[in-house]
């Protein structure tokens, strides 16, 4: 059978798919006659193909440069090793992808690696997005801010940063050293004077005209030449200027144009990796021990150090390192654009097919290079340096990790050591903008990219009534896990849940799921204990009755206050999120046929969404911008 996947409009080519389904018998000869039946329609053009399990779950992504020699080697099962035999076995149905090169399939196999996350490639374990910084350029007075996400606000974005304190850092120098506004467009136009910022030498307040359109825009271009690495260029035009200053007797401006100085010299000297010369380059270092790896990466701009990062990419087992440092690189520059210089402490494998389909990407030539000797040599040391360091740093807190688990199981009786700990908490003001909260923690540590908020939308959930919502969290939280996966095979089921509260709570959470005919999930109830408020003192409620209190300074109690401020953490800022989303609602949100231009109408007529629900038919009709029938429509939605 055929299909269409979603796929990257850089592919232009049709997409040929093939999906041939085999036995669900749990063998290898199962695996080995579904690769065999996809091989009678393979061709030997270069694609991408997917194993997929008896339920369809896809177990592995592959490229190919010819996908017919590269898929038989599959039914040669005694050359495999263990992984891959393994995954044969599960194997049942095999989806295939062309491309129009080799180049196209790297790049689309490191998109679906993203989107599937198989249980037999190299995945980088990570989910945060990478911070930049933009100039905007939408505005007369442009802005510069921090920006995650999609880039399509027009401007120009200089990044990534490996986070959002280099991001702050940066900005910091840039307001101290060209004085742009950071505030928002609707603060800007709604200034009558000067806000703070002007007053401590932060910004040169164009919002109330303290600087022209021209003198500003010469400031956003000091702006852009020193984060494109054109630093000596600004640091001597502010030299030549504090000069003229004071040779004019102006030394109060010369005093400015020298602590703008002193803010240059000061970034340029915090770098903790001195890259002058380097340009715009990554750096990665790739350290492994005892069946871990960490890949170390610097990011170099204008030969500035915009910060650094560890990752500790998973599913590493039987595969060599230069296609761990490989298949991370491709699934990494997947959202984040590469430098046009890649520097790296070995060859990756196929590093010119990398380079090749990172330029088709970018539309630029991108070099990846290995430096033998000179300056180079040593920032490729000290990312070794610190690649181990984050190894030897993090296999020693798993270590430390394990054993608390390990603790906690014999603790509170549990069946093994738990692989994934759910933990619920709830968050509302007197019943206003209720939501509960589901943080997910592992041996490896919290998962946030599993963590769920759950908004309280029953009419029967009573307002501020804990138990309920308690209630209808779990409900809904595993009544979907049922239909999902009610064979529990995916790692998505929990071992343990947590629950931030007492017997109460925890006897709520019970009664739910034992409606649901789910019998076997452990849970604990967290109380506070006697003494509210002080930490320590916690009670452990078991489903068995029992009530545990640990020693103040027990290792597994510290964890366990850990876990649950964290949930809280996460309720509480969620809860925040809801009740100023809910402060901009307006009620002519609800009233059909009003989009935002007639509400703006409206409202800058009337003044407020009070007044426009107690207007009369003929003041609505006299509104600027509303028709007669929009009058009506609104007059008869308030009126009846």
């Amino acid at each position: 059978m055929t299909d269409r996947p979603s796929s990257p409009d850089r592919f232009n080519e049709e997409a040929a798919t093939y999906t041939v389904r085999g036995s669900d018998a749990p063998d290898i000869e199962a695996g080995v006659a579904a690769i065999r039946e996809t091989l009678k329609s393979l061709t030997t053009r270069p694609g991408v193909y997917r194993m997929q399990d008896a339920r369809g779950d896809v177990l592995y992504v592959g490229k190919a440069r010819a996908l017919r020699n590269r898929v038989t080697n599959y039914t040669q099962v005694d050359r495999l090793p263990k992984r891959l035999q393994r995954m044969v076995s599960q194997t049942r149905s095999m989806t295939i992808v062309t491309t129009n090169n080799e180049a196209e399939a790297l790049l689309l196999e490191a998109q679906l690696i993203k989107r599937f996350r198989p249980p037999y490639n190299v995945l980088l374990r990570d989910d945060k997005s990478f911070p930049f910084i933009l100039l905007r350029e939408d505005h007369a007075f442009p802005r510069v801010q921090l920006h995650r996400g999609a880039r399509k606000i027009k401007g120009q974005y200089y990044g990534p940063f490996a986070g959002a304190g280099e991001v702050r850092k940066t900005l910091n120098a840039l307001q101290k050293l060209f004085l742009l506004r950071s505030c928002t467009d609707s603060y800007f136009s709604n200034r009558s004077r000067p806000c703070l910022l002007y007053q401590i030498r932060r910004c040169s307040a164009p919002c109330v005209g303290r600087i022209d359109e021209a003198a500003y825009g010469e400031l956003v271009s000091d702006a852009a030449d020193f984060l494109g690495g054109k630093s000596s260029k600004v640091q001597g035009k502010l030299g030549e200027a504090m000069n003229a200053a004071a040779e004019a007797m102006d030394f109060e401006m010369a005093a400015v144009y020298r602590d703008r100085l002193k803010a240059l010299t000061f970034i340029q000297g915090s770098q903790a990796i001195h890259a002058e010369g380097l340009g715009d380059a990554d750096i990665y270092a790739l350290a492994s021990k005892n069946g871990g790896m960490c890949i170390q990466a610097f990011f170099i701009r204008g030969g500035q150090n915009w910060g650094h990062r560890s990752f500790f990419p998973v599913h590493t087992a039987e595969v060599s390192e230069d296609e761990v440092l490989m298949q991370f690189m491709a699934q990494f520059y997947e959202d984040v654009p590469p430098a046009p210089l890649i520097l790296c402490d070995r060859e990756p494998a196929e590093s010119l097919l990398l380079a090749e389909a990172l330029c088709q990407r970018i539309g630029r030539k991108v070099r990846i290079e290995v430096p033998q000797r000179g300056e180079r040599v040593k920032l490729i040391r000290q990312a070794q340096r610190n690649a181990v360091e984050s190894l030897e740093r993090r296999q020693a807190e798993s270590s430390a990790q394990g054993k608390i688990l390990a603790d906690m199981t014999e603790l509170f009786g549990l069946e093994g050591v738990p692989d994934r700990i759910e933990t619920y908490d709830n968050s509302h003001i007197q019943g206003t903008n209720a939501l509960g909260a589901m943080i997910v923690a592992s041996p490896e540590g919290f998962r946030k990219n599993a963590y769920r908020k759950f908004n309280i939308k029953k009419p029967e959930t009573i307002a501020g009534d804990d138990f309920g919502m308690m209630r209808e969290v779990f409900e809904r939280r595993f009544a979907r896990a049922q239909d999902e996966d009610p064979d529990r095979d995916t790692g998505e089921w929990p071992d343990l849940v947590l629950i931030d509260g007492g017997r109460g709570q925890l006897n709520a959470a019970r009664k739910v799921l034992e409606d649901l005919g789910i019998e076997d999930v452990t849970m604990i109830g967290i109380a506070k204990g006697p003494h509210h408020g002080r930490e320590g003192r916690e009670v452990f409620h078991l489903m068995d009755g029992r009530e545990i209190t640990l020693p103040v300074n027990h290792p597994v109690l510290f964890y366990m206050q850990r876990l649950r401020d964290e949930a809280h953490r996460f309720a509480i800022g969620a809860h925040r999120q809801k009740r100023a989303k809910a402060i901009t609602v307006s009620s002519l949100d609800e009233v059909p046929g009003i989009g935002p231009a007639r509400k703006k109408a409206l409202l800058m007529h009337f003044g407020t969404a009070k007044a426009v629900r107690n207007a009369s038919l003929d003041d609505l009709q006299r509104a600027p911008g509303v028709s007669s029938a929009v009058a009506q429509t609104v007059y008869d939605y308030f009126h009846g």
